[in-house]
């Protein structure tokens, strides 16, 4: 179906030409599954971009051939090849949300797909719309169909996007990151529907992704970049198992697994003592939080009740709209409970609305990571003035203070000094991810939330950001609420698990027990929803 020979792709930048993508070989046969795997800017995405012609401005291909089906793609014309995307080949971008027109209702973008390559008139596209999203398993399809993204959860999103990419019935689907950000369940739900449909359609399929467990349930056959280049590739169990490339075992050993400890994720890793438990810091008591919605309230949280102790790491988890999020920004104070109370350091929180807590003194007591490091940072701010905010609302330091802080704080998240200029857009997603630390730690808080810290970055920078936060842990006695989908994680991670469902506490206690002796029909469901590595 698909060959791919000595592709190179360059990039016309400021600084001169870059090799994005340099002799790079591929085949993929009809039904088969390929997985390409590797780090940020290893030229998977721009391997999948030069298939379909959608390179950004300044790249170019310039050697080598893309044989689909007997066609070279790198010399159709553009009029050949807008008709070849979307009813021949097709692909689900890695963010769902920025892939949907956020002001037309999902039903008629799926519609201009169809009638775009003539697969239906304005007499059946409605019916055919529907009939897709049936077929990716969107409950009350009818109803959906007028639903604006805003309006869907990040899970049905992603099906939706999938049912875009499959609305022509290509022969060829190109999944860039397709779980990215999703919890378990639906991540096996996302992955086991792709497959299921490549099966009946018998579709080639290119997985994109740097979740090596998921490659290697999922994929027929796996190919590792690194820098533009082929590293390595073959089987999945061969790969997995008797990997020759550094590259590749660097990529393994960096890829979490129940039982694997958290020191054994980085090269000379050093285990972590976790610090002994203290009184009580945090303790949240019958939380309730309603909204009003259209078809009446909508029970959000519903009792939550658990305790964090003084230098503990407490994991919250469950799926997509279970809660965790909405409990995260109670505790911050960003939003107000419907009843109930949270004690911090034995007073209450809820001494004052949400409104008016930013002039409470305990506000630089308790300190936010947010998920998405790009968007929570301010694109107009280098790394130092992100740094330096909250020492400028919540301190009296002088620009002076401020500036030797500012330094301190990085040196102690492993951030060079001389990216302490550099606006968000010039640095990695790590490097952002450590900026984002670096802020919540300014004032020196005592509850630290962690909201999905690493849930988009490469499995070896999580690596690294996940041993600082132990270092940091450690070295400061932090307290940290961590909020993550990520299972391994959290057991490698937290020594106290808390597993929510619609917004109630579906079990708890400490982490080793829950996760091995689950005694939760809903627990288990997760813990089987994980994809198990072949080298775990």
């Amino acid at each position: 179906m698909l060959t791919i020979k000595d592709l190179h792709v360059q990039f016309d930048t400021r600084h001169g030409v870059v090799d994005a993508v340099r002799g790079v070989n591929l085949h993929l046969d009809r039904g088969e599954t390929l997985g390409i795997v590797g780090e940020s800017g290893s030229g998977k995405s721009v391997t999948a971009f030069s298939l379909l012609r959608i390179l950004d401005s300044g790249g170019r291909i310039t050697g080598g051939h893309i044989d689909y089906r007997g066609i070279d793609l790198s010399q159709v014309d553009n009029a050949s090849m807008n008709d070849i995307r979307g009813r021949e080949i097709s692909m689900i971008f890695q963010n769902p949300r920025a892939a949907l027109n956020p002001i037309r209702k999902v039903g008629h973008q799926i519609e201009d797909v169809l009638r775009h390559h003539a697969q239906a008139t304005r007499y059946d596209a409605r019916a055919k719309a529907v009939a897709a999203l049936e077929e990716v398993q969107i409950k009350d399809a009818a109803s959906r169909y007028h639903a604006y993204p805003f309006e869907l959860s990040g899970g049905m999103c992603q099906r939706v996007v999938i049912a875009l990419a499959l609305a022509c019935k290509p022969q060829l689907l190109i999944a860039d990151e397709p779980t990215t950000g999703l919890d378990v369940t639906t991540q096996k739900t996302v992955m086991d529907l792709i497959q299921a449909l490549a099966q009946d359609r018998n579709m080639g399929v290119v997985l994109i992704t740097h979740d090596l467990g998921l490659a290697g349930t999922y994929c027929d056959q796996l190919v590792v970049m690194k820098d533009g280049e082929i590293v390595e590739q073959g089987a999945p169990q061969k790969l997995t198992k008797n990997a020759v490339h550094d590259y590749t075992r660097r990529l393994l050993a960096a890829t979490p697994h129940r039982g694997k400890q958290l020191h054994e994720l980085v090269v000379d890793g050093v285990e972590k003592p976790i610090p002994p438990a203290g009184d009580i810091l945090l303790s949240v008591n019958a939380v309730t939080k309603t909204y009003a919605g259209k078809a009446g309230p909508v029970q959000a949280l519903q009792g939550v009740s658990f305790d964090i102790q003084r230098g503990g790491c407490l994991g919250l988890v469950g799926e997509s709209g279970s809660g965790k999020s909405t409990l995260s920004s109670i505790i911050a104070r960003l939003q107000d409970a419907t009843s109930g109370d949270v004690q911090f350091n034995g007073a209450s929180l809820f001494n004052a609305p949400a409104s008016k807590y930013a002039k409470d003194t305990r506000r630089s007591e308790i300190q936010m990571v947010f998920q998405d490091a790009t968007d929570s940072l301010n694109p107009r701010q280098t790394a130092a003035q992100s740094i330096a905010e909250p020492l400028r609302h919540l301190t009296t330091m002088n620009r002076l203070e401020r500036n030797d802080r500012v330094e301190q704080l990085a040196e102690d998240v492993g951030l060079p000094l001389a990216l302490l200029s550099r606006l968000p857009h010039q640095l990695s997603g790590g490097q952002k991810a450590r900026v984002g630390i670096a802020r919540a730690l300014a004032v020196q808080p005592k509850l630290l939330i962690l909201d999905e810290p690493t849930a988009a970055l490469d499995v070896s920078i999580q690596a690294l950001i996940l041993n600082l936060l132990a270092d940091l842990r450690h070295r400061l006695n932090l307290t940290y609420l961590f909020v993550s989908h990520d299972l391994s994680v959290v057991q490698m991670l937290c020594d106290t698990v808390v597993v929510m469902r619609l917004g109630q506490v579906e079990e708890m206690g400490p982490t080793e027990q829950v996760l091995s002796q689950p005694q939760s029909d809903y627990t288990r469901q997760l813990l089987q929803a994980m994809p198990t590595p072949l080298f775990a």
